[in-house]
């Protein structure tokens, strides 16, 4: 109920033009969803609360430190989500399922009274540059939870069992917050026991990773991405509640996705996004929006935003001339 008490006296406030009490009963909330780790949410809410627009010379609500932030922070990057799922090019069955995912967490109280648990696990897998990390972003932004990166340079070690009591303090660390955990190319950790060609140590971190993924409670929203998912485990592959595939994108989607970084950009480029997708078809969204970016860059410097027709014909020609990588015989 106090929430309920503070949200009245907001709009009590509010109503009477009362700044004063306004900012205490706001500043009052910030404190209560940050006690109970909607840091995000609390973030939000203090950047809403420009100074300008009060009177009151109270200090900033301050963020408490974290208890073992500073000794396990080397073991994953934080960021702040700033892009959600309306932004994003993606099949509307795979929309639908993350926006269910979304609800089950943000109603987990009611799941819980009827012995239920909201889904909190996600495999992600598809080509690489087809918006497996975006997506993670995504995922934590409508979730209002800080998405934490986990760093495999400090967490892989060379000594044995190292690796296994970094990722444990890791998850020890993720389980006292509300956040997405997210590991990339995480066949680097999920690697098939039965693979002959495999050290018995790797076979270990992933005995040690699925005991983790276990003990994980459902306000930690673990995410994994691979663009080789045939490499997993089996046994890895039955700890994800939701797993999706993120394909190559169709010729409708990247006309989306240009329509989308044109009007971001407020770029003319002089062609119709179907031609221009027509052009970089069989190409992933991160080749597409370099091609976009490097279209926009030429045309701010050359002053041609609103008509970059030449600009952007002059990049079709040098993208058909791009080095490509390889092919694997």
């Amino acid at each position: 109920m106090a929430q309920a008490d503070t949200l009245v006296n907001l709009i009590k406030a509010a109503s009477n033009g009362d700044q004063l009490t306004f900012r205490k009963a706001a500043e009052s909330l910030i404190v209560e969803e940050r006690s109970k780790g909607h840091r995000i949410l609390a973030d939000r809410l203090t950047k809403s609360m420009a100074p300008s627009a009060f009177s009151s010379t109270r200090p900033h609500v301050v963020a408490p430190i974290r208890p073992g932030a500073t000794m396990q922070k080397d073991l994953f990057h934080e960021i702040q989500p700033e892009r959600g799922l309306a932004s994003l090019v993606i099949a509307p069955t795979i929309h639908a399922q993350v926006r269910e995912l979304v609800e089950e967490q943000h109603r987990a109280e009611l799941l819980h009274a009827y012995n239920l648990k909201p889904r909190h696990s996600v495999l992600l897998a598809g080509p690489p540059g087809n918006g497996k990390t975006t997506l993670a972003e995504a995922l934590a932004y409508e979730l209002m939870m800080p998405l934490l990166v986990v760093r495999y340079e400090n967490l892989i070690g060379s000594y044995l069992g190292e690796t296994s009591s970094r990722l444990k303090n890791l998850i020890e660390y993720a389980k006292t917050q509300r956040c997405v955990l997210f590991f990339d190319e995480f066949d680097t950790l999920g690697k098939e026991r039965g693979d002959t060609h495999e050290t018995g140590e790797i076979k270990r971190v992933v005995s040690s990773l699925l005991l983790q993924l276990d003990d994980l409670p459902d306000h930690v929203v673990v995410v994994a991405a691979s663009n080789h998912p045939e490499l997993l485990d089996r046994a890895v592959w039955r700890r994800f509640q939701l797993r999706l595939e993120l394909p190559e994108p169709t010729r409708a989607q990247l006309t989306a996705f240009i329509d989308g970084i044109a009007a971001r950009c407020k770029v003319n480029f002089g062609f119709a996004s179907e031609t221009l997708a027509n052009h970089l078809h069989g190409t992933n969204f991160s080749e597409v929006e370099e091609f976009c970016l490097a279209v926009v860059r030429r045309a701010v410097l050359d002053q041609k935003t609103n008509d970059a027709k030449a600009v952007t014909k002059l990049k079709l020609e040098q993208w058909r001339a791009r080095l490509r990588p390889v092919p694997m015989e």
